[in-house]
């Protein structure tokens, strides 16, 4: 192809605006990409393991934190790499294969925004049909479709790139990003056609129905009681602010790509450039941690387990349980003058006390040893002091009662 004859590498200038201070910003960001790693990891083991968070809105959840980790992994590495490297040059095989990372992360974020925002609308606006709209397909099927659509998309954009002839390979900036590398000399219009469509398209089909969403939610919870209202305000509140987040940060990357910004510091420059890189992975996991109680609580589970071992949980689990205390009944319904039918698995329903143990001994081995009906009979009536009424004859009825 005639661009990749001219041009086989591309130099970030920004980083030669560091200076000195490049083993300090190295030492920042891999702080930043730790503590990202094990924010993101943290919660999606979490919501893997801890069975009551197996519903559609911790699943969703785990497929964005996902995608922060996906995302992250295409910028941090380069970034501590080209810090203290002497050489900023990136190949275009790998300045192409970043492009395709980071627009993925950023579509498939969006549409797991989207689709966070629909199954809140669901879950508040239906609360009865929940169960059987977000059904265990249905969720894959949103989470499949957020992935594959942003993928399908960037590979056209990716392939309409490639056939456009560069003016020059020197990048103002500390990754690739698509509208930098073809601000090409050759004719574009069919980029621009096809950019449009798809802003379009992707807009409709992520934001306009997140804004229904939430329109509607708010026309409900306006109806609602205060418990409601307070429940609604808990689930929506991290989603809301995750969306604000991204959205200006993306929104900074478009202002940056369409206007002139020599005249910002370079440095703010840069953490502006890289802002929906690093603030939504950074403090989407702690936002979702902090304000959701069951995600919280199974941390806190999960970090006690790490620390105790089954002999702490025996012992404290029978702190609490007594064997003498435990007794089994089985109830069973009888009628005046009839005795109940006795069988193997019929249970005293009261306990015997200390002077009848011997009787209590009694009747159990009747019931393991002796099936007749009699005996187990009399070692009931031994334990619950049972006295059957005296059936007296006429002659003797009447002279009882004279």
């Amino acid at each position: 192809m005639e661009n990749s004859t001219h041009f086989k590498v591309f130099r970030l200038a920004a980083y030669g605006e560091i200076g000195q201070m490049k083993y300090c910003y190295f030492a920042v960001v891999t702080v930043l990409y730790f503590v990202i790693i094990l924010a993101n990891a943290l919660l999606i083991g979490v919501i893997c393991i801890e069975r009551s968070l197996h519903e559609p809105m911790y699943l969703f959840l785990c497929a964005l934190f996902v995608n922060q980790l996906y995302g992250s992994t295409a910028l941090f590495p380069a970034l501590m790499f080209y810090l203290l490297s002497d050489t900023q040059d990136i190949s275009l095989l790998y300045c192409y294969l970043q492009i395709y990372v980071l627009y993925t992360y950023a579509l498939t974020e969006f549409s797991n925004l989207a689709v966070m925002s629909y199954d809140r609308y669901i879950s508040i606006c239906y609360p009865l049909q929940y169960n059987n709209i977000m059904t265990p397909k249905i969720i894959c099927g949103l989470i499949l479709l957020s992935c594959l659509s942003s993928f399908f998309l960037n590979a056209i954009n990716i392939s309409l790139s490639l056939r456009l002839q560069f003016c020059g390979n020197i990048l103002d900036r500390v990754y690739c990003d698509n509208y930098s590398v073809y601000s090409a000399c050759s004719n574009t219009t069919l980029n621009n056609i096809w950019g449009l469509v798809g802003t379009v398209v992707y807009i409709y089909c992520t934001i306009c129905p997140t804004i229904y969403s939430y329109v509607r939610i708010l026309q409900i919870c306006l109806k609602s009681s205060k418990e409601t209202k307070q429940k609604a305000f808990n689930t929506c509140t991290p989603h809301i602010a995750s969306m604000l987040n991204f959205f200006f940060g993306w929104l900074f990357v478009i202002l940056q790509g369409r206007y002139e910004t020599a005249d910002l510091p370079p440095i703010l420059r840069t953490i502006l450039f890289v802002y929906f890189l690093i603030c939504p992975p950074l403090f989407n996991p702690l936002m979702y941690g902090v304000r959701m109680v069951q995600i919280r609580h199974a941390c806190k589970r999960a970090i006690l387990d790490s620390h105790t071992d089954i002999e702490t949980h025996a012992s404290s689990v029978l702190d609490y349980i007594h064997i003498n205390n435990v007794t089994t009944h089985k109830l069973k319904k009888t009628f005046p003058n009839q005795k109940p039918c006795m069988n193997r698995e019929v249970k005293t329903r009261k306990k015997a006390s200390r002077c009848k143990h011997d009787h209590k001994l009694r009747i159990e081995e009747h019931f393991n040893n002796n099936s007749d009906p009699r005996h187990m009979w009399q070692g009931i009536q031994a334990i619950t002091d049972y006295r059957p009424k005296k059936n007296y004859s006429h002659s003797q009825r009447h002279l009882h009662l004279r």
